[in-house]
């Protein structure tokens, strides 16, 4: 059985950075696509960014060049850099393969930026 347990979430002000990570459990994880996704309040949840197998990564347009995706297959574990942010960042925070595994979803993790 699959999990995914994301962390590292809290409030921020803004300009500030956080780092999140998502363990996954249950298999390994090393070949999948993993990606983040974020849902903000009374929105949709959406994809953030993803990074295959060999590392090669992929932003959505407004949090390229302050998030950073990463992955240590060893560990099972993506994580994601969140620098600069912003209160239009607020949202909780998933993580999932891409395209995502609706079995997979997790609690997710907050992230609120105040101004």
């Amino acid at each position: 059985q699959v999990q995914l347990v994301e962390s590292g979430g809290g409030l921020v002000q803004a300009g500030e950075s956080l780092r999140l990570s998502c363990a996954a459990s249950g298999r390994t994880f090393g070949s999948e696509r993993m990606a983040w996704f974020r849902q903000a309040p009374g929105k949709e949840r959406v994809f953030v960014a993803s990074i295959r197998s060999n590392g090669g990564s992929t932003y959505v347009d407004s949090v390229k060049g302050r998030f950073t995706i990463s992955r240590d297959n060893a560990k099972n574990t993506v994580y994601l850099q969140m620098n600069s942010l912003k209160t239009e960042d607020t949202a909780v925070y998933y993580c999932n393969r891409n395209p995502p595994n609706n079995q997979w979803w997790g609690q997710g993790t907050q992230v609120t930026v105040s101004s």
